[in-house]
């Protein structure tokens, strides 16, 4: 008797939260998918191979540091040095290259009193074939320790440079996201998002070149050309929402020529070229980080869905978008504003692809007119996925943001294992299609 009273809440589970629940599952299976042996690396290598020496050797030993090449490698060095120093060892000298450099190196050191005790090494270093066969070459550093980084277990999916480029890559198709889920919901759909994406890089970029002043920008300055290039895609998406309200033109063409148009004035104003030569303080918005080392492009998408959320979900606004896309002739009898309500959906939806263009500029500090390609179906596809009907009426805001990331995880997730680009194709388009099929099955189910 307690299995029927049960379904509704798993209905209402699965409901609210069946996307979270899913974006869970593909988390834990590409954990699973790419759990393997890791390595430290740069400074977190170097502090335990200083601790190992220090806990084998005492102090005042004589360290021999040996790095590959590579910046990675660079940094293990003048780390492992600072904090052998700083723990009272003699670090004895630094080799930052190849086997040859290292060979050259023992040699000199064979022949003359005052031999390491210990070398200090990088994994790759460590690895070498002389490291490996030192006590036969130079039988006089046969009583030298090697110490190289301890090796551990760890998905290569739940790194943490591997989760801040899922989070960098889903920012600019989160925030564009928010606007199209008010679209969608109300019966509508933009296809101008891309080309506004790559029209907002070029006049903001351009802005800040040409009028704030390529090296003697302020701040308050760069912040006002890129307000101005915001500004200009809401005009664009607020003439999109004009031409679906008072001429009746169909969503699907009339954003279709916005798409167009927007993508050539882009073209037209950038030359057909990138815009470089912009402030290196440019990249504040897209590199930068604050409040305890959080990206301030999370910042940023966080503090505008947690806005969108209680715009949808709280105010009279939020309602009357549910409405017109619900049934828009019943929604105009009870006094909603249709037209105007269409018209801010659109105005808003060209805004955040806007923001979505300064944040893409500021990245790559640079504008240029191929910025956002094929964005708008990347953007669909995370608000499809993340429930909204095409049909209007229904429609998450944060159901999109985990939509935008079941994308963005799919994708990482077959790049680190070596899932071909026309098989991500093929499984991406089969995702879209999964997610729009069990939304009309939900409805036909319904009627």
């Amino acid at each position: 008797m307690a299995i029927p009273h049960a379904r509704p809440a798993v209905k209402r589970f699965l409901a609210n939260y069946g996307m979270v629940f899913i974006l869970v599952l593909l988390a834990g299976y590409y954990s699973w998918a790419t759990w393997k042996e890791q390595y430290p690396g740069g400074r977190e290598a170097a502090d335990q191979v200083a601790a190992a020496v220090c806990n084998e050797l005492a102090p005042g030993a004589r360290v021999l540091v040996v790095a590959h090449q590579g910046v990675e490698a660079k940094a293990f060095a003048d780390a492992a040095t600072a904090a052998l120093r700083d723990r009272g060892m003699d670090v004895a000298g630094v080799v930052l290259g190849d086997p040859h450099d290292l060979r050259t190196d023992l040699e000199r050191r064979a022949a003359r009193p005052g031999k390491p005790a210990a070398i200090a090494a990088t994994r790759e270093a460590a690895e070498w074939r002389l490291m490996q066969t030192l006590p036969e070459r130079f039988p006089s550093l046969a009583t030298v320790r090697i110490v190289s980084p301890a090796s551990y277990w760890w998905p290569d999916f739940l790194k943490r440079s591997n989760l801040a480029a899922i989070a960098d890559r889903i920012v600019v198709i989160a925030v564009i996201a928010i606007g199209m889920t008010m679209v969608i919901i109300t019966g509508g759909i933009d296809l101008s998002v891309g080309s506004l994406i790559a029209l907002s890089a070029v006049v903001s970029t351009l802005l800040i070149r040409e009028v704030a002043g390529a090296k003697d920008a302020t701040a308050s300055g760069m912040v006002l050309c890129c307000l101005a290039a915001v500004l200009a895609c809401g005009a664009m998406g607020a003439f999109s929402g004009l031409m679906v309200t008072a001429f009746s033109i169909p969503p699907f063409i009339g954003t279709l020529a916005m798409m167009l148009i927007a993508s050539g004035t882009a073209f037209i104003l950038a030359g057909g070229q990138s815009i470089y030569k912009v402030p290196a303080a440019i990249d504040w918005l897209g590199r930068g980080s604050s409040l305890g080392g959080i990206p301030n492009t999370v910042l940023l998408m966080v503090a505008l869905y947690a806005g969108a959320h209680i715009l949808m979900t709280r105010t009279v606004l939020g309602r009357y978008i549910y409405a017109v896309g619900g049934n828009v002739e019943a929604a105009r009898l009870s006094g909603v504003p249709v037209r105007r309500v269409i018209l801010f959906v659109y105005a808003v939806c060209g805004l955040l692809a806007g923001v979505g263009g300064v944040v893409q500029a500021s990245q790559l500090q640079s504008g240029a007119p191929t910025y956002g390609l094929m964005y708008e179906l990347y953007v669909i596809a995370a608000v499809v996925v993340g429930g909204t009907s095409l049909a209007g009426g229904q429609g998450r805001i944060l159901g999109t943001l985990a939509g935008a990331f079941i994308i963005a995880v799919i994708q990482n997730g077959m790049n680190l294992t070596g899932v071909e680009s026309y098989t991500q194709k093929v499984i991406l388009g089969a995702v879209i299609l999964g997610a729009v099929l069990l939304d009309m099955l939900k409805k036909r189910r319904s009627t």
